[in-house]
């Protein structure tokens, strides 16, 4: 009895200190994650003075509280069983993140508008109080306004967009530019001759983050006219998304169209040869080079045309205002695919993420319910009322879903440089 006893000893003291080992480097990762973070931070932005550098470490050591904090409390049971992994709900503490919620909308467009804004604080931001910022290349009219401000429970400003970030650049040829708009007619390219939405493309991949009105926020929720928010939301996206160390937040991926973007991953490619170093270890290239459809991706020179539907988006603008993705824009402004073919933010924002970001630092908010016509977000929870289809309304597309893709590759070795450029 006394050997069984000693027995039940010895494996309870070897358990228990396997908890302490398995803990402590759980820590010591999530220190590394954060150490990472500040590095990356010190190279895009160089730290000035002492001030700016002790901030930088108090900040780091307020979002590793956190995470303790909230690992103690609410884990998020329905994604722990997912390769991201266990996940964890902020406390409900009051505390808000660095955070703004944005729409680029005009004057006309008021009542679809109104509907979106209205939706996401029923059921998100009403218990939050986030700001909403609203941007248009004219000035907002009196009514616009009026209606926004009582529509929200933060605070609503209205910003105009500097004409240097909407315009035309100087290096468009309009001879090239028309010839290009018939061209993307001939392909049935949607939005094929509008000038406007190539000027939307672009800002929204290469300018709003610039913009002065965010220059406080690390964080946005681009919300658009004309979407829906069905469920209802219990916690804090953007201090989730800094406790459970994410950078950028989805719920739909999509294929593009091919014609729309042909000469989008040759400029890429070109990109990359002259920096094959800025390729992160775990990246998504998988997923970018997919040819699960075969004809898109031969039509776009060897991209799979996957991506993350921006118009919803939830990221960290650190993102954007890094050395590597202000460097591949110069470079996709150099070849002017934004104007002489048509590529959307999307696409851009995607190929980056792809390639610059940890695959495991973006997330995929499969709870929050969401259309945008003609596709659905649709949580199969409680209190998601008329949320009601998986992935379309019925109009024959579910093809263009590359979420599967997506989720495939998580668990999946990512490829390296010399896989897809070094040849």
């Amino acid at each position: 009895m006394r050997f069984a006893l000693r027995i039940v000893a010895i494996v309870a003291t070897i358990c228990f200190i396997a908890y302490l080992t398995a803990s402590r480097w759980s820590s010591y990762a999530w220190a590394a994650h954060v150490r990472e973070d500040a590095k990356s931070i010190a190279v895009s932005t160089p730290v000035e003075t002492t001030q700016q550098a002790e901030t930088m470490h108090e900040e780091s050591e307020y979002i590793s509280a956190q995470r303790q904090a909230a690992m103690q409390g609410r884990p998020a049971h329905e994604y722990n069983t997912s390769v991201e992994g266990p996940l964890f709900y902020p406390p409900k503490d009051g505390i808000k993140a660095k955070a703004a919620i944005i729409m680029l909308v005009r004057n006309n467009e008021i009542d679809n508008a109104l509907g979106s804004v209205r939706d996401h604080e029923r059921v998100f931001n009403a218990k939050h109080g986030y700001p909403w910022i609203f941007f248009n290349d004219e000035p907002f009219s009196r009514e616009f306004r009026a209606a926004m401000s009582e529509a929200t429970a933060g605070k609503a400003t209205f910003e105009i967009i500097p004409w240097q970030h909407w315009s035309v650049p100087d290096g468009i040829d309009r001879v090239k530019l028309a010839e290009a708009f018939d061209r993307m007619q001939d392909a049935d390219v949607k939005y094929h001759h509008l000038l406007s939405y190539r000027k939307m493309c672009r800002w929204n991949s290469a300018k709003f983050y610039h913009h002065p009105a965010l220059r406080d926020y690390d964080w946005y929720w681009r919300v658009e006219p004309e979407v829906n928010f069905y469920c209802e939301i219990d916690y804090d996206v953007f201090r989730f998304m800094e406790l459970n160390d994410k950078i950028y937040g989805f719920v739909i991926s999509l294929y593009d169209s091919p014609a729309s973007i042909a000469n989008l991953w040759p400029s890429v490619e070109k990109f990359m040869r002259k920096h094959p170093n800025w390729l992160h270890k775990n990246n998504a290239l998988a997923w970018l080079k997919d040819q699960s459809r075969l004809d898109r991706f031969q039509e776009a020179n060897g991209y799979s045309t996957c991506h993350f539907w921006s118009n919803f988006e939830i990221a960290n603008m650190k993102i954007w205002r890094d050395q590597k993705y202000e460097a591949l824009i110069e470079q996709l402004d150099a070849d002017a695919g934004f104007f002489y073919e048509r590529w959307g933010d999307a696409p851009v924002h995607s190929v980056a993420v792809g390639l610059f970001e940890d695959k495991r630092r973006v997330h995929y908010f499969h709870d929050i319910g969401y259309r945008h016509i003609p596709f659905f977000n649709c949580p199969k929870r409680k209190g998601c009322d008329g949320c009601d289809y998986d992935f379309t309304d019925g109009q024959g597309v579910d093809q263009e879903d590359c979420k599967p893709v997506w989720l495939r590759q998580l668990s999946e070795p990512s490829l390296s440089y010399d896989d897809i450029f070094g040849r």
